[in-house]
């Protein structure tokens, strides 16, 4: 007998599949912001911007619950297969590093309040302008996934060298004005953390791109070229 219901159930999981993509466009938007604002709390030493990207990292921590539930009742209810399938198991894995990279984005205007406090390193503008690269790339990323597009997916991933060879060469040069001047070590080190929570950025961008890659070709980018010289000394910060 055949199924009467399954039209009707296509539609749904159709029209389930949109609202889920455009929540992903919506948080990674808002993680991107994120990013955005941290950098000008940053450059500005504006104690009220850097304050409201602490704050907002609730809303997207609500919305990244949001839609775990979303996916939970698609795979329950909808059982998508193939494509579908891809497509909610990457959204699940793509909104934790949004929630992720805003997580870091926070870290960043914590430590630029406390940065206002002290003088002015001049490393600082670096590292605003690596965030201002990482931004871009996180938006690239977003892009090709909300429009599956494989081809933006690896170009994003290609770039993650870039990224880290500008880590590598500005970590070297805030290690550079701490020992030349003990007195900064205080403020570099939290310059440091900064800039290692951005390059986290950078790779939870490639890893989006790697899902967007796998969620349209059902196939794996392998092989990610790394260039952060770094990795041995952990700068890293959790939430």
């Amino acid at each position: 007998m055949p199924n009467l219901n399954l039209p009707h159930t296509a539609k749904a999981l159709d029209r389930e599949l949109g609202d889920l993509l455009k929540s992903i466009a919506r948080i990674g938007g808002m993680a991107e912001n994120q990013i955005e604002e941290a950098a000008r709390a940053l450059l500005e030493r504006d104690d009220r911007l850097a304050a409201e990207v602490i704050k907002r990292d609730q809303e997207i921590d609500r919305l990244e619950a949001e839609i775990q539930q979303k996916t939970l009742h698609l795979l329950a209810l909808r059982a998508p297969v193939a494509d579908d399938l891809r497509l909610v198991v990457s959204a699940i894995s793509a909104a934790s590093g949004f929630e992720r990279v805003a997580d870091y984005a926070a870290n960043a205007a914590k430590r630029s309040m406390v940065l206002n406090t002290m003088p002015l390193v001049p490393a600082t503008r670096a590292v605003v302008r690596l965030m201002h690269m990482v931004k871009r790339q996180l938006h690239a990323a977003i892009t090709a996934f909300v429009e599956g597009d494989a081809q933006q997916a690896v170009a994003v991933w290609e770039h993650d060298d870039e990224i880290d060879a500008i880590y590598s060469s500005l970590f070297r040069e805030i290690l550079t004005y701490m020992m030349e001047d003990p007195r900064q070590i205080s403020a570099c080190t939290h310059l440091l953390f900064i800039a290692k929570n951005v390059e986290r950025v950078g790779d939870h961008s490639t890893n989006v791109a790697e899902l967007t890659y796998f969620m349209v070709t059902g196939r794996q980018l392998r092989d990610r070229p790394k260039a952060d010289v770094t990795a041995s000394i952990s700068t890293d910060e959790g939430e």
